[in-house]
């Protein structure tokens, strides 16, 4: 890849990680399931996840998908993603990693997702993700919004 096509893929990953937190913030649950590959994997294991009944690892983009809906449920979130770290691998292949703040009413924490994208029929998708969480503070029963 020259560095043209390079920063071109850059800026499309950014574009798709943006359009997941505002996919995942306004509840939009079709499009939040259009930026993850078919066989996409989230990883949210760790002491501080929110659904401890379950083993943290979905596969599939209608697992993460309704994991999210029901990890998220009634509750207000608004997830904000830094200072990205993305490198091209090939013209179909990259990977990424994330600052994140989560400053939401039931769960304050920051961290880092680490990510790999696929590039398919010229688009790109989130193949993986991993949430490493630095610090969280989890209210398991927030008070409702006033």
């Amino acid at each position: 890849m020259n560095d043209l096509e390079r920063l071109v893929a850059i800026e499309e990953i950014k574009r798709l990680k943006y359009r997941y937190f505002r996919f995942l913030d306004t509840r939009d649950w079709d499009g939040f399931r259009t930026v993850w590959a078919a066989d996409a994997v989230l990883d949210v294991r760790g002491e501080t996840r929110i659904l401890n009944s379950e083993d943290g690892i979905y596969r599939g983009a209608d697992v993460i998908t309704s994991f999210a809906m029901k990890a998220i449920g009634g509750g207000t979130t608004i997830d904000h993603a830094l200072m990205p770290e993305i490198e091209i691998l090939s013209p179909v292949r990259a990977s990424a990693i994330w600052a994140e703040g989560y400053p939401n009413r039931s769960l304050h924490g920051h961290g880092y997702e680490h990510e790999t994208y696929e590039k398919i029929d010229g688009k790109w998708f989130i193949k993986s993700s991993r949430l490493v969480r630095l610090r969280a503070i989890i209210d398991r029963n927030p008070a409702p919004p006033r």
